[in-house]
Order: structure tokens, then sequence, then C-alpha cells
């Protein structure tokens, strides 16, 4: 994985990049649960979504990371 992104000549680092990604299908992901009515099954919602996010970010990171490499 490289370091960082270059954006019209501004080095973003690649986690930040991740982190947004991952962010925009949280929001995605969190309406759907909530649409279809799975957090009526979770003790703590705020809980779920925070430990939703970080899954959803270490699969960002990890298909990143394998496109990525050659």
């Amino acid at each position: 994985m490289i370091g960082e992104i270059s954006i019209d000549g501004v080095f973003v680092p690649s986690l930040l990049v991740w982190a947004l990604i991952a962010f925009l299908l949280n929001l995605a992901l969190r309406r759907l649960l909530s649409a279809t009515g799975v957090y009526r099954f979770v003790w703590h919602r705020a809980l779920f979504d925070a430990a939703l996010y970080v899954i959803l970010l270490a699969v960002v990171v990890a298909v990143s990371a394998r496109i990525l490499e050659p």
C-alpha cells in the first residue's frame, strides 16, 4: 500500500481516504439496517455502529492493499 495519495498536488494520507470510503459505506449500511429493522435486535446501537465502522475500515484497507499490490 502506498503511504500518500496526491490529489491535485496535495498529498493526503491513504488512511484518510480509506476512512472516508469506510464512513460513506457505513452511512449506507446504517440506513439499510435501520430500514430493515435489524436494530431491534441490537443491544447498544452506538457500540454496534462503531464496531461496524471498524470492520468496514479493515475491509476497505485489506481490499485496497490487495488491489494496489503488484
